[in-house]
């Protein structure tokens, strides 16, 4: 099961707006996805499960994938913390 560890740089973290676009980014992928911060762990197909963990500006978190498309799913993400949640149009 690969997996990644970031930092969230966003300056609100893991919240609102940046938990929306994460969980929908993870929502393209038939993989199991998870994200866990801390000794937290979270569904990240979830918003809800998300908002839990808490991920704040310069927090670490861990992303992990299993299925058939798991590192598509890590790089899509690591891309979208990588480019600060910004969504191109």
């Amino acid at each position: 099961m690969p997996e990644i560890t970031l930092t969230v740089e966003h300056k609100v973290g893991l919240h609102a707006r940046p938990a929306s676009l994460f969980v929908e980014t993870a929502n393209q992928f038939e993989s199991d996805i998870s994200v866990q911060h801390g000794d937290k762990r979270a569904n990240a197909k979830s918003v809800l499960s998300v908002l839990t963990l808490g991920v704040g500006q310069g927090d670490k978190i861990t992303i992990s994938s299993d299925g058939d498309d798991a590192q598509e799913a890590l790089d899509a993400l690591n891309s979208l913390i990588q480019k600060n949640f910004e969504v191109e149009t």
